[in-house]
């Protein structure tokens, strides 16, 4: 009885509470997995092992059907764009708020936060009737289709960047661009040989990120979505989910967004754990080489 009362002893509820969430939630993820291999047209019946549906049947596999084949290429479109806009964007704002004194300077790093908590439906409720109803340029040359749903990724996608960024920033402080000063480096030779060094980790896991959202996002994408051009797995997957007639080839799509969400998370989070230390190394290095090569040029 003390045992069970004794404050420092094994936490064994709790071990065991987390091992039975952590099951709760991948259980269904890894069943759907399974049955992508599942040789016949069930979802729910095992009957025997194929990659059918795959690659192996040349009309209803992912990768023979061009509704899964377009699905899929638009999604990466999407992400690539995304990626493309919202990681210099976040990254130039992060670096540009951090250094913003003076008023104005706390409302606009709130606004900057504002899709971070702003719920997904009501921003893509606003989005769309800026697109649709708004008669006012630059409004009125945005059509809805891939435009739309790209400017719609990277409204909220921005936001995500600059929280990395600048998380990054705080935990690098202001000493090695000091130390760079104080060497003789201007502040745009500290900024680009030192700062930015240093915060390229942190735009690499930003880029990780953005691809993961985009990849996974559906309510922005699909009110800015016009025809079958512009349906994404996302879509895809809402659209079929619940269908009668759908074959295990839909498993197989959820399977490879579930596998490049992971790889994109993943690898955001094992950039900033293993380049981390290694870069706060490297940028001391460097204040110190510019210091030396700004010397030998007096």
């Amino acid at each position: 009885m003390s045992r069970l009362i004794d404050p420092w002893g094994r936490p064994r509820w709790l071990r065991l509470t987390t091992w039975a969430y952590i099951a709760w939630s991948l259980v269904p993820v890894l069943a759907a997995i399974v049955f992508s291999f599942n040789d016949g047209r069930s979802r729910s019946v095992w009957q025997g092992f194929s990659t059918r549906w795959w690659w192996g049947d040349p009309n209803l596999s992912v990768f023979h059907d061009p509704i899964y084949t377009n699905a899929l290429v638009h999604s990466l479109e999407l992400a690539a764009l995304d990626m493309l806009i919202a990681t210099p964007l976040g990254f130039l704002l992060a670096i540009g708020l951090s250094r913003w004194r003076g008023r104005g300077s706390g409302s606009a790093n709130f606004l900057m936060l504002v899709p971070l908590t702003t719920p997904e439906l009501a921003m893509a409720v606003s989005l769309l009737l800026v697109f649709t109803q708004l008669t006012i340029i630059p409004f009125t040359w945005v059509a809805l289709g891939t435009t739309a749903q790209v400017i719609g990724q990277v409204t909220f996608s921005v936001s995500y960047v600059v929280v990395i960024v600048r998380s990054r920033l705080a935990s690098l402080g202001p000493e090695y661009e000091e130390a760079a000063r104080d060497l003789g480096a201007s502040a745009r030779q500290s900024l680009q040989h030192v700062l930015l060094p240093l915060l390229l980790p942190a735009a690499f896991a930003s880029t990780l990120i953005v691809f993961a959202l985009s990849i996974d996002d559906f309510v922005v994408t699909q009110y800015m979505s016009a025809g079958g051009e512009t349906v994404t797995i996302p879509m895809l997957l809402y659209a079929n989910a619940r269908g009668a007639a759908t074959t295990p080839a839909l498993n197989a799509v959820a399977t490879i967004m579930v596998i490049v969400t992971l790889v994109g998370v993943g690898g955001a989070y094992l950039v900033l754990r293993w380049f981390g230390h290694r870069s706060g190394e490297a940028g001391g290095e460097a204040a110190g080489q510019m210091g030396m090569d700004l010397t030998g040029m007096e």
